[in-house]
């Protein structure tokens, strides 16, 4: 059975840009490769749900598509993400599916043409054109931040457009490096991402760690593109990274694209 929040709300900036943090950079190595990331409440130190990511690369090492399923502690897929990043690899298609609640969103490309999509629980399917300029949408996040690494790690403060799918239009971020703190490892980069302007005084802020050696994503801490198993509030996390990729195959890849979502709940 499908559970529907009864009074659905908009994902905000923060935790749309939540889900594109969790993508990580593929090595060139092998053309399929597989990572786990366990998710764990940022408070109590509970455990709520885990990812695991597949993805697809070309021969020369590029990113073609990356699956992910989102498991709860019993291994019940509850939503996935798929993402093509052939067309743009900083603002690439993708959609998202959580079948607790019913909620899609995403970005299209066919034919040159380019729109962001929403699909709430309860209400009216929405779309719009994909805005215009130097955007970042989901996935592409960690490719502007291997394109930003020097920026970033000599100390500037740099603007980012991202989109927000579930307002149908982008916002304003800053990205700039700050202390690690007792969890984070010699040599590693913590990144915080805070929304620009007036909003970035009152929003929480994400922070992310990147191996400096790979330009791996480590960890995430902050709201999660995942909300509560009631729709209603995003959920507050820290995921860990603990394990490089290991190679897989394509089918893996094509058993986890089919694998059915069920509802289940998470932390449970």
């Amino acid at each position: 059975m499908v559970m529907r929040p009864s009074e659905p709300r908009r994902a905000g900036p923060i935790a749309a840009l939540a889900g594109a943090l969790l993508l990580i950079a593929l090595p060139a190595s092998a053309a399929y490769r597989e990572e786990v990331g366990l998710a764990a409440d940022l408070e109590s130190g509970q455990v709520l749900y885990r990812e695991q990511h597949l993805m697809r690369a070309a021969p020369d090492g590029g990113l073609l598509e990356r699956l992910v399923v989102y498991r709860c502690v019993d291994g019940t897929p509850f939503a996935r993400k798929r993402v093509d990043y052939r067309d743009a690899a900083a603002a690439p298609a993708f959609q998202f599916e959580d079948v607790r609640s019913g909620y899609r969103e995403g970005v299209s490309r066919a034919g040159g043409d380019a729109r962001v999509f929403v699909d709430r629980p309860d209400a009216e399917p929405q779309q719009a054109p994909l805005p215009e300029g130097n955007l970042v949408a989901d996935a592409g996040f960690d490719q502007w931040v291997r394109r930003e690494w020097p920026r970033l790690t000599a100390g500037e403060s740099v603007p980012m457009a991202f989109l927000v799918p579930s307002r149908l239009t982008s916002y304003d971020f800053k990205v700039y490096e700050v202390e690690g703190d007792e969890v984070d490892r010699a040599g590693d980069r913590r990144f915080r991402l805070r929304l620009g302007g007036l909003l970035g005084w009152i929003a929480p802020h994400i922070d992310v760690v990147y191996a400096e050696r790979d330009q791996r994503l480590l960890r995430f801490e902050g709201l999660s593109n995942l909300r509560d198993d009631a729709g209603d509030d995003p959920l507050k996390v820290r995921i860990e990274f603990p394990e490089p990729p290991k190679a897989a195959d394509a089918e893996a890849f094509a058993r986890l694209a089919a694998e059915p979502l069920r509802a289940c709940r998470v932390g449970a």
